[in-house]
């Protein structure tokens, strides 16, 4: 009898949780909420109009933000197969992580700060929405399970419209393809032509970088090849469809 009551004694001592400061739970129970935020968040970004960190912290330190949320149906189709080419040619076929890509990126690369390629569409998205730039570990371990979650609760079609309202397309504070077609050729984002469509597509990830409104050389070769590509995987983008 002694030594089963010793045994769940010392059960109980193995399961009971360790006894911190108040203020010391306050934090942790803040840091989970923290964390815990962006997946409560994501399903309600079915609708409305989300706005990036960027945009948010430009926004605080008085810079400026330029966009015009633009659905997705009012963009030209050529820019969306285009920058899936461009950024995440698997798009339609991933989860959101494409463990194909992070392999071939990884093997290519001798650390974290030279591995290039590899980030989907729907990271990037967790990224600028929840998350924020530059490249680490702790980031990319909050980014994986964020792109599979949004992936599993948003369609590829309102993901993509996402990335196209948040992501940055040009050097002034252009956020959204309506900001970024204006500046680069003086149109909407409905009336881009294929060439115009893979020009925008090879800004990203750089637009500072990278202007479409005044291509050097390099961005035009770029876009040819992109606009090439494009030509010949119409398939793509076959999640795109309106069902």
């Amino acid at each position: 009898m002694a030594r089963s009551a010793n045994r769940l004694s010392f059960t109980h001592d193995i399961l009971r949780l360790p006894r911190l400061p108040r203020p010391l739970w306050y934090v942790v129970v803040g840091v989970v909420a923290l964390l815990l935020l962006p997946y409560a968040v994501t399903p309600f970004y079915a609708y409305g109009r989300p706005v990036s960190t960027v945009m948010m912290w430009r926004w605080l330190t008085g810079q400026p933000v330029d966009r015009q949320y633009t659905p997705i149906s009012r963009i030209s189709p050529a820019l969306a197969l285009a920058v899936i080419i461009a950024e995440d040619g698997r798009f339609c076929r991933h989860h959101g992580v494409d463990f194909v890509e992070i392999r071939d990126a990884i093997a290519g690369a001798d650390d974290l700060e030279d591995m290039r390629g590899g980030s989907t569409i729907t990271q990037q998205v967790a990224k600028n929405l929840f998350l924020w730039q530059g490249r680490s570990y702790v980031r990319k371990a909050l980014e994986f399970p964020l792109a599979l979650w949004i992936d599993l609760v948003l369609s590829k079609r309102r993901i993509l419209e996402i990335y196209f309202n948040i992501a940055e397309w040009g050097p002034h504070g252009q956020f959204g393809v309506e900001a970024g077609s204006r500046y680069a050729f003086g149109k909407s984002a409905r009336d881009m032509t294929r060439h115009q469509a893979a020009l925008l597509a090879a800004v990203l990830p750089n637009p500072y970088d990278r202007n479409a409104h005044r291509p050097g050389p390099g961005l035009r070769r770029l876009a040819g090849l992109y606009e090439r590509r494009a030509a010949q995987a119409h398939w793509a983008a076959e999640c795109l469809r309106e069902k």
